[in-house]
């Protein structure tokens, strides 16, 4: 799923390429997406594009006459540009809006359509669709404290809860939690100001250097193959690969259809969490530390 850097390069590409523009036309190939019926659809042709904002992991196009587009890209929707006289492309896009320099349009991988589209009016109807997160980079220490230890919940799930932070999801709280040194399965008010203070400024640091990564990335260019797996990540997606900071492979705990990455060198002292699947099917088996990991590989 597209977290904030992903969503800030977005909105920068999008921003060069439509603000100012007029939707001339739209057409929706999935029912599934368009979530919301008022204001209907047609509202929004001959309107120019006033703003663009991230609302949480959402983006959002605001028209002349405080009408807004909010886009939840969710895990599998991506979307794309092509200049005026390209190929349009068909029916693979869930919804193609039509500008006088271009086509934007959105697909969605896989057969489970979960992107959505919600079409409203006015501020208050926009902000209602925020699920309040915070935005860290504009928070002191003490306001991401405050914010953080509200409630007792792991790491992990504090990080990616809408409600609490805006923007971050599996992929770079796997990042920031190595940058940070911490467990994610370590409870929020257990932690010392010492920790507290590495979070905040491993949030800060791993969401700044990941946008700056991007925008080179892509430079110009409109974000193409948007990924939550790079090559030079820490540990997200490094399943049994070495951690660079230690050299200890890279560990990880499976749930539902996501999974935790973390170093048991750098983050948790040297234990092993347990997987869900594996230390069930293990038992008494199941590796406890870095050592006995070590003594499952073959000689």
């Amino acid at each position: 799923m597209p977290e904030y850097p992903d969503i800030t390069v977005y909105l920068e590409a999008l921003e060069r390429r439509i603000l100012g523009r007029s939707l001339n036309t739209a057409t929706v190939n999935s029912p599934f997406l368009l979530r919301t019926a008022v204001p209907p659809l047609a509202e929004f042709f001959d309107r120019e594009v006033t703003a663009l904002e991230r609302i949480g992991k959402r983006i959002a196009i605001g028209f002349r006459g405080e009408l807004w587009m909010v886009f939840h890209l969710m895990i599998a929707g991506r979307l794309h540009w092509k200049v005026a006289g390209a190929k349009p492309p068909g029916k693979s896009a869930l919804i193609s809006l039509v500008f006088d320099n271009g086509l934007l349009y959105l697909t969605e991988a896989g057969t489970k359509k979960r992107a959505s589209l919600h079409l409203v009016s006015g501020e208050e109807n926009l902000r209602a669709l925020d699920p309040g997160g915070i935005n860290v980079l504009a928070t002191t220490v003490s306001e991401f404290s405050e914010r953080l230890c509200a409630a007792n919940h792991t790491l992990k799930r504090a990080l990616t809860d809408p409600r609490i932070f805006s923007g971050i999801g599996n992929a770079y709280s796997d990042e920031i939690l190595h940058r940070a040194g911490l467990s994610p399965i370590a409870m929020t008010q257990k932690l010392s100001d010492e920790e507290i203070g590495r979070l905040h400024a491993a949030v800060t640091a791993m969401l700044e250097l990941w946008t700056d990564r991007l925008r080179a990335h892509y430079g110009d260019d409109f974000p193409e193959k948007v990924t939550a797996f790079r090559d030079d990540m820490a540990a997200h997606g490094r399943y049994g690969q070495p951690c660079p900071v230690c050299g200890t492979p890279i560990q990880r705990i499976r749930y539902a259809t996501n999974e935790i990455n973390y170093c048991p060198t750098c983050q948790t002292g040297g234990r092993v969490l347990a997987d869900r699947g594996l230390s069930r099917l293990l038992k008494k088996d199941w590796p406890r530390s870095v050592d006995e990991l070590e003594k499952l590989k073959p000689r």
